[in-house]
């Protein structure tokens, strides 16, 4: 490779099969950056050569990666670490979703799962039994990269959270700030979860019953609270602590997941609050899982 020209921006879409690649793929297309859909990784070094002479003129370059390459992705976890090290800003993310969601869309497109086939029996491999043989394939890649879980999600919804994703700084750790619903399940992409069912629920309030922890009313009734400011307390105090550990540790993300009873008062307040103390410590990002999915 050419040393002297700039070291083009990687962005590595990978994750289990249906679990919205060809969404993510799509809303970078749309962000301006230049996408290839499974490119053989043993090819992945020869097209960033090409890229570093296209005359200096770098551009935002999208890869996806899938379980269609598993002969490959042994070579494909030592390979990402030697470009990052030559200086080529590789930012692996990782789409997941719970196999129940995976079982769903299965069920309502009627495709066939990739490893469906079975070399070593006539009988096709039973979809759950597909979809755990792909997680174990794909586990190491999992472990390089930034986890999204799209069990929730709608298309625009994740096309949303991976371009905000993308458009954050990636020499640093970014904080994500996640608010969900635990009725809807727990996040999978989450690192840290916190549970404030047990503070005052604005639910029970009727005039503050159809508003948000974004709206000012709920805001300022849950300031008011002594239990939400102490929890809020003991959370940022946490992380806080551990906050040099982790940027230390080279990871891209930390995502600290709060839950609720709905996922629309308590825990969207304290998602918006946690993002604002800490904005001048670290890069921000705040999601609402279920409010944005109606956004």
């Amino acid at each position: 490779m050419n040393a002297s020209a700039p070291a083009p921006a990687l962005v590595l879409v990978t994750g289990i099969s249906g679990s919205g690649k060809s969404v993510a793929l799509h809303a970078l297309e749309d962000a301006g950056y230049f996408c290839v859909d499974n490119l053989p990784p043993e090819l992945l070094r020869d097209f960033i050569a090409v890229e570093r002479a296209r005359n200096g003129q770098a551009r935002q370059v999208a890869i996806a990666v899938d379980v269609r390459s598993a002969g490959s992705l042994p070579h494909l976890l030592p390979l990402i670490g030697q470009l990052r090290q030559e200086g080529v800003a590789v930012r692996s993310y990782f789409l997941d979703a719970s196999t129940d969601a995976l079982l769903r869309r299965y069920s309502e497109t009627r495709r066939p799962h990739p490893l469906s086939a079975d070399p070593a029996s006539a009988s096709p491999r039973a979809l759950v039994d597909a979809i755990e043989l792909e997680r174990q394939l794909l586990a190491g890649l999992r472990d390089l990269s930034t986890v999204i879980d799209t069990s929730q999600l709608r298309p625009a919804q994740l096309a949303r959270w991976l371009r905000a994703a993308v458009g954050s700084k990636g020499a640093t750790l970014t904080l994500v700030f996640e608010s969900f619903a635990f009725k809807f399940g727990v996040p999978l992409d989450a690192d840290f979860v916190f549970d404030l069912r047990v503070l005052p629920n604005p639910h029970y309030i009727r005039e503050l019953r159809p508003l948000t922890g974004r709206d000012a009313p709920v805001a300022d009734y849950l300031k008011a609270q002594p239990e939400v400011g102490e929890m809020l307390a003991q959370i940022e105090g946490f992380i806080g602590r551990w906050l040099d550990a982790f940027n230390d540790g080279q990871r891209a993300y930390l995502t600290v997941a709060l839950g609720c009873t709905g996922g629309q008062h308590r825990s969207v307040y304290a998602a918006e609050q946690l993002a604002q103390r800490f904005a001048a410590r670290a890069a921000t990002l705040v999601r609402h899982r279920e409010q944005d999915a109606l956004a």
